[in-house]
């Protein structure tokens, strides 16, 4: 997968318009996961300054270069604790969850904001931002929810896996990483594709596409 840089000259517009999806979308999810936690009793993350919505309190700096040289990156994680949430069971799943499901909530809007617009717009600007913006936000949706650490997904294990089978949970925290690095890079986007696909179509429907 290429950097974003590569469509800096071959297209500017793109460019600009993926950037501001990408930037935004890992901002907000990060923001989802921090207002969970704050919904759930952990001041914690109000207090560290992630309860906002400005963008530069909730990217990482190293994760937002690799974005633009690789394309691929990260957000500045939410730091929260577990004792402090309402649901000592639950709880933590909740706040993991939060950042997938706000990613598909802006999905969602985005298709509710191609529904606003005139077809005679479709092939402006704001057409191909909404568009982008949408692919963007499913695919970190769908990729947040792989049950690897340090992806979101993970948690979900502590909530279905057995108390007999939670050895499977600290094997996963220890290599989860090296495992999900061996899977993108023998074609995990590939993988995903058709799952990504069949969820923004789920979505584009509502704009009647």
């Amino acid at each position: 997968m290429g950097g974003l840089l590569s469509l800096l000259r071959t297209d500017p517009l793109v460019f600009v318009l993926l950037s501001a999806s990408l930037l935004g979308a890992i901002a907000l999810h990060e923001y989802g996961h921090a207002l969970a936690a704050d919904l759930q009793g952990d001041r914690l993350p109000r207090a560290m300054g992630r309860l906002t919505l400005n963008p530069m309190r909730h990217l990482d700096p190293i994760g937002t270069i690799a974005i633009f040289l690789i394309g691929f990156g990260w957000g500045k994680p939410v730091e929260f604790r577990t004792q402090a949430l309402s649901s000592q069971r639950f709880g933590a799943a909740i706040v993991a969850l939060a950042g997938p499901m706000m990613n598909l909530l802006l999905a969602v809007l985005g298709a509710v904001a191609l529904l606003i617009l005139s077809p005679s717009t479709s092939t402006g600007t704001l057409f191909l931002f909404l568009r982008i913006f949408i692919r963007i936000n499913v695919v970190l949706a769908v990729f947040n929810l792989i049950p690897l650490p340090p992806l979101d997904g993970s948690r979900l294990l502590t909530i279905f896996l057995p108390p007999n089978r939670q050895n499977i949970i600290f094997f996963l925290d220890r290599y989860g990483f090296v495992i999900l690095l061996a899977i993108l890079f023998f074609g995990g986007f590939t993988i995903l594709s058709p799952i990504i696909d069949t969820v923004e179509g789920w979505v584009l429907t509502i704009a009647g596409f």
